[in-house]
Parts: structure tokens; C-alpha cells; sequence
């Protein structure tokens, strides 16, 4: 969670899925090494617009009691 610039009125976040095998040097907010990936080891855009689609109603969705 980045939220300490000034100015800014909202919290970003980034989820990150997080294999067990995962190096130490791509944990955290190094993860965004993994952008530095080539195109062809990427998720493909259509996939990572369903995912935010199907994560976003999960975050908009009321816990049950």
C-alpha cells in the first residue's frame, strides 16, 4: 500500500499473487520487478481486466455475520 504522497486523496493498492517459491528479491514492494518481465511472460491484459473485474466484486461484496 503506497498512501504518503501529499495530495493524494485515495489508497492504492496492488495484489500480487505470491507463489511459495517466490525469490526473496521479488517480495513486496520489489515485486514490481515483475513488470520487467518480456511480453511473451506476461498475464495477458484480457485476463488481468477479468481478474480485477472478479476481484472487484468480491471487495464490494458485505461480509456475512
Amino acid at each position: 500500500m503506497y498512501a504518503e504522497q501529499t495530495g493524494f486523496a485515495h489508497v492504492h493498492f496492488h495484489v500480487v499473487p505470491r507463489p511459495a517459491d517466490i525469490p526473496l528479491d521479488h517480495r513486496g514492494p520489489r515485486a514490481s520487478a515483475y513488470l520487467k518481465a518480456p511480453p511473451d511472460e506476461r498475464v495477458p491484459e484480457a485476463t488481468m481486466d477479468s481478474l480485477a473485474i472478479e476481484l472487484r466484486g468480491h471487495l464490494a461484496t458485505e461480509p456475512t455475520p
